[in-house]
């Protein structure tokens, strides 16, 4: 319930009252963001533009709709507005065929055209029942995402209020100036793409890790930090992949990837140069992986790994060599030796 005295403060200009008022919307209108732009960073943007925008129209609020719908309708136009001058956010497998372990790996994309992660505290909500934290996590899922770049913006608008804010057709017609049946069309469309496009490939129904997940993500973490290649390849499927944006290329196979990590960072790095922090991201398991500055000995933030597990074993390993995304995630830039 929104409390009439201080949306009134509000409305008034008092700013203390807005932030209050908004306070408990802001983690799921940020997490919508995301859902939006694929970003981190574009979200937060998104998230200012959007709080600006409700600060200056909200004397025009009536109370016509409840608070929450008129604040997701807010951030819904803010990110349309933005879409329309953003590319699609991509992962390296998008954009090529994987290729071989002695292949030449170009220069770092550094354009603003990859898919983010994002940390648990953006989709984790303890009051919701169990099975609402896992639509909540397979909302966020990185298959599902990178399916949703490629849909139109209002399909995409359409499907995220339909689907994970559970808004009603009417209520998404309105806001996107179609009718009801034309918003209907566009839900199925987009369902239709995704059913296509997406393939079951993470599992989200229980975030407590089973004995033989915790022990082979420890493996895990060994081989890294012993910079042991094959420990490493013993834990992967024989068509695993490996992804390492900004790089565009990928790699597919665990004799592949085993070379190309042997060749492009164990052998130059050697044992002890890696440490391992165990986080998650986007519903899956995932290390923030730390390497030392061999002048210094500190370690510093290198790349934030995320891993698909599949049958006990390791499926996919998407490594996203972007320092800056460590403090989303709650992580220091450098650890104590």
């Amino acid at each position: 319930m929104v409390d009439d005295a201080v949306l009134k403060s509000a409305q008034n200009g008092d700013e203390h009252a807005f932030a209050r008022l908004v306070a408990p919307y802001r983690r799921e209108l940020r997490a919508h963001c995301y859902r939006m732009a694929g970003s981190l960073h574009d979200a937060d943007d998104l998230m200012q533009d959007s709080l600006l925008r409700a600060w200056k129209g909200l004397p025009r609020f009536e109370g016509r709709s409840d608070l929450r719908t008129w604040l997701y309708k807010v951030t819904t136009r803010a990110c349309l507005d933005s879409l329309e001058l953003r590319s699609a956010r991509v992962l390296p497998k998008q954009l090529g065929p994987a290729v071989g372990p002695n292949d030449t790996m170009g220069a770092p994309r550094t354009d603003p055209i990859w898919l983010e992660p994002c940390p648990a505290e953006l989709y984790q909500d303890t009051t919701l029942s169990p099975e609402a934290q896992l639509g909540q996590r397979q909302s966020v899922a990185l298959a599902l995402l990178v399916a949703l770049q490629r849909l139109p913006a209002k399909q995409r608008v359409v499907l995220i209020l339909r689907d994970v804010v559970d808004w009603e057709a009417a209520e998404c017609a309105q806001l996107l100036d179609l009718s009801v049946a034309a918003c209907n069309s566009a839900l199925q469309r987009a369902r239709e793409t995704l059913e296509a496009e997406t393939a079951p490939s993470v599992d989200h129904r229980n975030r407590d890790l089973d004995d033989k997940t915790a022990a082979l993500l420890l493996r895990y973490v060994a081989a890294w930090e012993r910079a042991d290649t094959s420990q490493l390849v013993a834990l992967l499927h024989e068509d695993a992949t490996l992804a390492m944006p900004p790089i565009s290329e990928w790699l597919q196979g665990s004799a592949a990837i085993g070379a190309s990590i042997a060749a492009m960072v164990f052998q130059p790095a050697g044992p002890g140069a890696f440490r391992l922090v165990a986080c998650e991201a986007n519903g899956q398991p995932a290390f923030a992986a730390y390497q030392r500055d061999p002048s210094t000995g500190d370690l510093r933030a290198a790349a934030l790994h995320l891993l698909e597990v599949r049958d006990d074993r390791i499926a996919g390993i998407l490594a996203f060599l972007d320092p800056s995304l460590f403090g989303a995630f709650g992580l220091p830039e450098t650890l104590v030796s």
